[in-house]
Formats: C-alpha cells, sequence, structure tokens
C-alpha cells in the first residue's frame, strides 16, 4: 500500500530510504528549477570543477520552464517537463550531491544506476496540473542564467508540494512495474 511521506529539503539518505514507488510526497522548502540548457551549463561548471550557483547537497531539481506569474502569485503555470531530455547530465549532478529530481516520464537505465549508487529518488509531477502545482509555489526567484528565459534557473519556496515516487533509491522503477502489472491483469 502507497504511504504518504511529508518532506523538507534539503534531503538526507535517510529521509530517502522509506520511500517506495508508488508513495505520495509532499515536499515543502527550496526546489531548483534547470532544463536541458541550465543543465548543459551547469555539468560544463563541473567538469572544469567551478562551483554551481547554488548548493548541490541535498538538493532537489524540478524539471520545468514556468509561465510568467500573474499578479498576486509567484509563479505562472508550472507543470513538468519531459524528463528523459535531462539524462545526459542527470548523473554529473547526482554524483555531486542532487538527491532528488522531478519530472515526468520515465528515466534511462544510467540515472537509474546512478540513482541507486548516490541513494537519490526521481519524483514524477502531475502533468496537465500546472496550475495546481503552480499554488503549492509561495516564492520563486531566477537565480541563474536569466538569459534562459523560461529555462533559467530558479529557486522556488514550495509547501506541499505534490509528488510521486516514480524511482526509488533500490532502483524500483514506478513505470515499469506499472506496465509489467498492467499485462498481467
Amino acid at each position: 500500500m502507497a504511504e504518504v511521506h511529508r518532506l523538507k529539503t534539503p534531503l538526507k539518505d535517510e529521509d530517502l530510504e522509506p520511500l517506495k514507488i508508488g508513495d505520495t510526497v509532499l515536499l515543502s522548502g527550496v526546489l531548483y528549477t534547470a532544463r536541458d540548457a541550465a543543465h548543459k551549463k551547469l555539468v560544463e561548471l563541473i567538469k572544469k570543477g567551478q562551483p554551481l550557483p547554488f548548493d548541490i547537497k541535498g538538493a532537489v531539481i524540478y524539471y520545468v520552464g514556468p509561465a510568467p506569474a500573474k499578479p498576486g502569485y509567484a509563479i505562472g503555470s508550472a507543470g513538468p517537463t519531459t524528463s528523459y531530455r535531462m539524462d545526459p547530465y542527470a548523473p554529473y549532478l547526482l554524483d555531486v550531491g542532487l538527491k532528488a529530481t522531478i519530472g515526468k516520464g520515465g528515466r534511462s537505465q544510467e540515472v537509474i544506476d546512478s540513482m541507486v549508487k548516490n541513494k537519490a529518488v526521481y519524483f514524477a509531477a502531475v502533468g496537465g496540473a500546472a496550475a495546481l502545482i503552480a499554488k503549492s509555489i509561495k516564492k520563486a526567484e531566477v537565480i541563474a542564467y536569466e538569459d534562459l528565459q523560461s529555462e533559467a534557473v530558479r529557486r522556488l519556496e514550495v509547501e506541499d508540494f505534490p509528488c510521486i515516487v516514480a524511482n526509488d533509491i533500490y532502483g524500483n522503477d514506478l513505470l515499469k512495474e506499472g506496465v509489467e502489472k498492467y499485462r498481467e491483469e
């Protein structure tokens, strides 16, 4: 039976150990946004041994390119981006301390293996619920790569940001197991 967990960032190994695929997580604290263009820049910094624009240790990156904020809101519509586009870069970030990513769709076996090695997880955010997700975002500010516009790195302050454990630290994959279960039925 899936459980509901409330977690506060930054995340630690012991926060992630009880999580199983299919569990619901309500995240509070700070998330960072980044998509492929920002990931490329972040990995270039790692390869050069230069500091990242935020503390990656225990961090969560949300794959999103949010819409501009409407008056009275911290952010506009903020639905998840397809995650596999970040797969070439994710292992580099996981190796330096990233603990979780949030997006939609499956991850490559290389990323899943890197999550197991680094005790990290992948959360699925519900596509099509962008306006609802935006309500859990209390503050948003661009902290790097403003020239990338919607793909700039943002620091989000969130409260009870809803997501589902799609890949746990044990290598389990909700998307693969869900398909297999469906085939069995």
